[in-house]
């Protein structure tokens, strides 16, 4: 049985996910801004952010958002319980090309403490739930992080945010690190996406820097409620607005940390 503010996120999700959906049939049309060097925007993300806080705020009046085209509401900054953190479309370069890597990421902190989370495939239709204490779910049905014991066996995910020249040479030498350590390491493009594998045991784990909370809020979550462990490079637990993160199953995610905590 869901909780009903996860009920309600799941219905917020498919309404942006209707947004996207119909867009990506015509994707000449959509109309894009660039609002870092290689960090864009469409009318597409703006569209489904609305969708979802107009859902959201319909349910909750009180709740406060956080959000990345939108930015903080006014009350977020308040005493305020609960505040959405939002990321209506993850891996907006993807979907501008039609790479069809891409979701929708909801979560709800109380007091600074994610608790419910939502990431929504749309395009295979793929829904990820988590509520605090009482499990990951993909498409209804539990999940569990993977088992492997050795990182030499695992496939990891990774990403990189648009930086400093340092901060590519910085992103290709532990690139370098993970995949000699490992068996394979993917940048797929959607970090939501993939912490969601990593709870699911598609990937074996997870690490990128420089990420916003609505990157990595209802990911994290969905990756302890299937029995993994999420952390900065350092393997402390301050990564939601420091934007450094390893997320695994337990074994792999400490091997992990070692090979990374040089980078943190």
């Amino acid at each position: 049985m869901q909780s009903p503010m996860i009920n309600t996120a799941v219905k917020a999700a498919r309404r942006a996910a209707a947004v996207i959906n119909r867009a990506s049939f015509d994707l000449d049309r959509v109309i894009v801004t660039e609002k870092n060097h290689k960090d864009f925007v469409t009318d597409v993300d703006q569209a489904a952010e609305q969708a979802i806080i107009e859902v959201l705020s319909k349910a909750y009046p009180d709740h406060a958002f956080l959000a990345e085209e939108s930015g903080a509401s006014k009350n977020a900054h308040d005493e305020t319980e609960f505040t959405w953190i939002i990321d209506p479309l993850d891996g907006t370069t993807n979907f501008m090309h039609g790479f069809p890597q891409y979701s929708i990421s909801i979560a709800l902190a109380q007091r600074g403490v994610v608790q419910q989370a939502v990431i929504y495939d749309p395009v295979r239709n793929d829904l990820f739930t988590a509520t605090k204490g009482a499990g990951a779910y993909l498409n209804e049905k539990r999940i569990r992080v993977g088992k492997l014991d050795r990182i030499a066996n695992a496939l990891l995910g990774t990403g990189y945010q648009t930086g400093s020249p340092a901060a590519l040479k910085e992103y290709l030498e532990m690139y370098g690190v993970m995949a000699e350590r490992s068996q394979g390491v993917r940048r797929a493009g959607s970090a939501a996406l993939d912490l969601a594998y990593v709870a699911a045991g598609r990937l074996d784990g997870f690490y990128e820097k420089g990420l916003k909370p609505w990157d990595i809020a209802a990911g994290s979550l969905l990756v302890t409620e299937a029995g993994g462990i999420v952390g900065e490079f350092s393997g402390e637990s301050d990564y939601l607005f420091k934007g450094d993160i390893i997320a695994g199953s337990p074994k792999v995610f400490a091997q992990m940390v070692g090979l990374l905590t040089p980078y943190a």
